[in-house]
């Protein structure tokens, strides 16, 4: 832990002159120094080389070799892409594969975890879980005919969950643990190698989804044991909206586990054409359509700059600016009314800090809606009060987050928050 005392903003700019980083913020396109992007938790900001590699795939690849392109490298994509993914999150490189949405992969695997553990009726979760998680499992419960049913780990405190929590919820009936290793509302980040420890102890699969992990705090799933993962691509990995995303299958588990969507893509030999059906003897077959080839090869150029930069170096820098902030807020923001919703505690932290005011909806307008010259700040709001400061140490700076956070006190202390609407927009 850090221990910082000043507050002026001079101290940002040493902080900032001290990071071996900062070369990377070069690597991304910025063009309004007067605003300040604390959203890279739900969208990454784009990598300046991936326009030149999409010129590349639009205009070269299927511009000039039309359907040849898919035998010159295309095809492999999924797994090439894959392998870099692994080097981010403790995998081997043919246990991740690239492949359609996040909640399409949650859906793939957990139906898979579930039919190897027939005689377990238990699902457990938690209450901090991604509620697009929690429907998935709702919907899988109901597609195999309430045979199954699901159970949230409570929290005690509205920021963490407890060991001692999870360990009640797990015993004989189980046949899946599911969680997010990060979880999107506080940044609390579980003990992936405890937890996943406890579950096999109790014969269970365990299945994280890695979604806010990801590029964001070092990942060792093999050294875990873990099952199985899910994760994006467009949050810390930058790969751009709706990119695809990604899952792990333990390398022993490949051919045990049988997914439910059979495509052609995770046949054993697709342009066979066969008419019936042969799984792929490896990760492939959890693969189940034609891949969005733009779309995945927007996502490599990123993974190159985090693999540049390394995770341990990122996560030292992000845990260092995670706790100038919550500095920052205690001084200036919680003596407002503010509280922060993240866990103190470096080790049970992701990359981004949740601050709750019974205002937060209308702080956070505030922010993002700022007229010139006063400095614009992109952060998120989720329910029912969590602005949500996400740190990407590829492109913030200590400056970015110093200038923020009195933003902030500015917007509270002169109520120029009262201006907005409570009225919720489509996206918040």
């Amino acid at each position: 832990m850090t221990n910082f005392i000043r507050t002026d903003i001079d101290f940002a700019y040493e902080l900032d002159a001290q990071d071996e980083l900062a070369s990377f913020r070069n690597e991304f396109v910025i063009d309004d120094p007067n605003l300040i992007y604390l959203d890279g938790n739900s969208l990454g900001r784009l990598p300046k080389r991936t326009a030149d590699f999409m010129r590349c795939a639009v205009e070269e690849e299927w511009g000039k070799r039309l359907i040849r392109v898919w035998n010159e490298g295309w095809i492999d994509t999924p797994t090439e892409l894959g392998a870099k993914i692994a080097k981010l999150v403790g995998a081997q490189a043919d246990e991740i594969l690239v492949t359609e949405a996040t909640s399409i992969n949650l859906f793939k695997l957990a139906v898979a975890a579930l039919r190897a553990r027939p005689d377990r009726p238990k699902i457990v979760s938690d209450v901090f879980n991604f509620p697009s998680d929690l429907y998935i499992m709702q919907g899988i419960i109901d597609l195999l005919g309430h045979r199954h049913r699901l159970e949230l780990i409570p929290s005690a405190d509205t920021v963490t969950i407890a060991p001692s929590a999870v360990a009640e919820a797990i015993d004989d009936d189980t046949a899946l643990v599911t969680l997010s290793h990060v979880v999107f509302k506080s940044a609390f980040m579980y003990n992936m190698a405890a937890v996943t420890k406890q579950a096999h102890q109790s014969g269970a699969l365990t299945l994280w989804d890695l979604s806010h992990s990801a590029g964001a705090v070092p990942i060792d799933l093999n050294g875990a044991g873990a099952d199985l993962a899910v994760g994006c691509t467009y949050k810390y990995l930058n790969g751009g909206p709706g990119s695809p995303a990604f899952l792990y299958v333990r390398k022993d588990l490949q051919t045990q586990l049988s997914q439910p969507m059979w495509g052609w893509f995770a046949a054993q030999n697709p342009f066979a054409f066969d008419l019936d059906y042969t799984p792929a003897a490896d990760i492939s077959r959890y693969r189940v359509g034609t891949p969005p080839m733009l779309s995945m090869k927007a996502v490599e150029p990123a993974i190159d700059i985090l693999l540049e930069a390394g995770m341990d170096r990122l996560r030292a820098k992000s845990l260092r600016q995670t706790e100038y902030l919550i500095f920052l807020a205690d001084r200036w923001l919680v003596p407002l009314g503010f509280t922060i919703g993240t866990p103190r505690q470096a080790s049970l932290r992701g990359s981004h800090v949740s601050i709750r005011h019974p205002e937060g909806y209308r702080i956070n307008r505030a922010l993002i809606e700022a007229e010139p010259p006063d400095v614009k700040v992109i952060p998120d709001f989720r329910e029912p009060d969590n602005i949500r400061l996400g740190i990407a140490p590829l492109y913030n700076t200590f400056a970015e987050i110093h200038r923020a956070v009195d933003r902030l006190r500015v917007i509270v202390e002169e109520e120029i928050y009262q201006k907005y609407s409570v009225e919720r927009l489509a996206v918040t």
